[in-house]
């Protein structure tokens, strides 16, 4: 996956950051570039969900109606995404080990996820 690395100055809203991510254990080293075809929200946020397709190529998990949709067929759950990043320039460290507050996670989060991310604990805090 490629992404543009012209830096024009655009602001995003980290503020809910730190409330999302309570503790950082562990991520992917260096991050992901996410391919975030179809994704419609102008940013992803600190907590959103990364998968990662058959073919080894990672996304935003799909949101429809204000939620998560349903996990693409060949896909997996991979982690979240450590600090929010624009969509156009979606250069996103992936936390795989740690605690969420999943009251201010972006979306609910559901069993399937928390199951499929045993050493990411989603708390209520």
């Amino acid at each position: 996956m490629e992404t543009n690395l012209n830096n024009v100055q655009q602001e995003v809203d980290t503020g809910n950051d730190s409330i999302v991510i309570m503790q950082y254990i562990d991520g992917i080293p260096g991050g992901r570039s996410l391919d975030t075809t179809g994704f419609t929200e102008t940013v992803i946020k600190a907590g959103h969900v990364v998968i990662k397709d058959s073919d080894g190529v990672y996304k935003p998990m799909p949101v429809a109606s204000g939620a998560y949709d349903t996990l693409p067929d060949g896909s997996s759950y991979v982690g979240v995404v450590q600090a929010s990043v624009l969509t156009e320039k979606p250069m996103a460290g992936i936390m795989i080990r740690g605690k969420v507050n999943e009251v201010a996670s972006p979306y609910a989060v559901t069993a399937a996820i928390k199951t499929a991310l045993p050493h990411i604990i989603f708390t209520e805090d």
